[in-house]
């Protein structure tokens, strides 16, 4: 088997015409989302279409750019609490699922941890996971 050669005259034509090129900024991001975009019309996303690679290479360079930009940061199960609590307009006092105002304050503030019945039953009420409380 060979090895092809591409001379960089070459790539850059290629890149030039193709679009396809390493996501280094938001523009070039928005021109990867642009040409996927174009291919999902005429089909590319069936595994039979001609262009289905292509499309797959360019949701690889989109999701690779995503995930560098816009590394999730974990959630530790009481800043999620905060943030549900805060969405919703709830106080303290409102929250059956863990049991009474000074109980929710006290998890808040680090001195109790959420057990398993208290996730049980803010996962049912929220409509999550429960891993997104660990």
């Amino acid at each position: 088997m060979t090895t092809p050669s591409l001379e960089p005259a070459r790539w850059a034509a290629f890149q030039q015409v193709s679009g396809v090129r390493h996501i280094t900024s938001d523009n070039d991001y928005d021109e990867a989302v642009a040409l996927a975009d174009s291919l999902v019309d005429p089909g590319a996303m069936e595994s039979h279409h001609p262009c289905h690679s292509l499309f797959l290479v360019m949701a690889d360079l989109i999701y690779a750019f995503d995930q560098r930009q816009y590394a999730r940061t974990q959630v530790h199960g009481v800043d999620l609490l905060r943030f549900l609590m805060e969405q919703h307009s709830l106080k303290q006092g409102q929250l059956p699922e863990i049991g009474s105002q000074s109980v929710v304050s006290e998890i808040l503030a680090g001195k109790r941890d959420l057990t398993v019945s208290h996730i049980r039953g803010l996962s049912e009420r929220f409509g999550l996971s429960p891993a997104v409380f660990f």
